[in-house]
């Protein structure tokens, strides 16, 4: 998948005349690219227009003009792009209780280590690979929003458009498995592309 480039971001004004049309469709593509699995869990697999969508958020909510902050903004947000041969979501951890936040929080630590989530494509499990930093056991904080990323064997991508694709969490504080759509499966199978 093509990294953004820095000439691809609209400045401000342009943005604003665009805004709400591009708004509606990415969010009717992040529809189908949620995954929603246990009590707490969805998963937003990111690609090239939702990654184009944050950075020119971003750019819009901070009123960022200068072309090196804008640069800087999309290197950091290129990270969340899947490389070849695998996918990368979001991992949100949905609390609507405010006063369950932080009781829920500390049940789900250590979800991000130790193989709690995965994505089963017919026989084969890939084991989730977070983005570090966002948890610290020791301390027991848990950040509500992890980066995750699920590297695909080769016959895992061949199986892929026609195996059930699932995704899986393992972990004493919530447990759940989704069978994804057939829409999500399409919009996924071409990010394997």
């Amino acid at each position: 998948m093509n990294p953004v480039d820095p000439q691809e971001i609209l400045n401000l004004y342009d943005y604003e005349k665009v805004r709400d049309a591009r708004r509606r469709a990415v969010i009717a593509l992040k529809s189908e690219r949620r995954v929603t699995v246990g009590r707490y869990l969805s998963f937003v697999f990111e690609n090239r227009e939702t990654v184009w969508f944050q950075i020119q958020e971003m750019v819009r909510a901070e009123r960022i003009v200068d072309e090196g902050r804008i640069a800087e903004e999309v290197e950091v947000y290129n990270t969340l792009l899947p490389r070849p041969g695998e996918l990368a979501a979001t991992m949100f951890i949905e609390i609507g209780d405010a006063a369950q936040i932080k009781p829920v929080l500390d049940t789900l630590l250590g979800i991000d280590v130790g193989g709690h989530v995965r994505l089963e494509v017919g026989p084969h499990a890939i084991t989730g690979v977070f983005e570090t930093g966002h948890s610290d056991e020791e301390r027991g904080k848990l950040s509500a929003v992890h980066f995750v990323r699920f590297p695909l064997s080769p016959v895992a991508r061949r199986a892929f458009p026609d195996a059930e694709v699932a995704l899986v969490v393992d972990h004493p504080g919530d447990r759940g498995r989704t069978v994804l759509t057939p829409a999500a499966r399409r919009r996924l199978g071409e990010d394997l592309l």
